[in-house]
């Protein structure tokens, strides 16, 4: 029989503080967002410093909360996969900091995950029955682009905007 293998996704790129628990990379058991939005509202948009401030401050609850939510423990995570980049530098630090304490610790592999093809593999969420190769569009911040996805792994950008 096959093991199941439970990754823990920590996402800090921006605004959002969000962990999650998916198994086998498609089924997810938990995904906690604490969102800043409300924060950020009254200056207009996104400020770093205070990003990062706050990713400090949510960190170890949505953690936490993730798991409860999925019903397992760092003993039943077989990878932790922290979001390194692109994204606010400050705010990207405390998750793969966060996340590179935890493997540490706990002796979990660290696996970072680059965000454009975090969301790319979104779509394998979405859609269980997706292999590649296919074209995406790919759209998150300022990041607009048409990519072939040749494999589980390898990309080509056709159009960056």
């Amino acid at each position: 029989m096959k093991k199941d293998i439970l990754t823990m996704g920590i996402e800090s790129s921006c605004d959002e503080t969000s962990v999650a628990i998916v198994k086998n990379g498609r089924e997810v058991l938990s995904n906690i967002i604490d969102t800043q939005i409300p924060i950020h509202e009254k200056y207009g948009g996104v400020v770093p410093e205070i990003a990062s401030r706050n990713h400090i401050e949510a960190i170890s609850r949505v953690t936490k909360k993730a798991l409860e939510e999925a019903k397992v423990t760092f003993e039943n995570i077989d990878a932790i996969t922290p979001t390194y980049g692109p994204g606010l530098v400050g705010a990207l630090l405390v998750g793969l900091s966060y996340a590179k304490a935890l493997s540490y610790a706990k002796n979990i592999p660290l696996v970072g995950v680059n965000h454009i093809q975090g969301h790319i593999a979104a779509n394998y969420i979405t859609y269980p029955e997706l292999e590649p190769p296919f074209l995406c569009i790919m759209m998150s911040g300022g990041n607009t682009q048409i990519i072939e996805v040749k494999s589980y792994t390898e990309f080509k950008v056709i159009r960056k905007n």
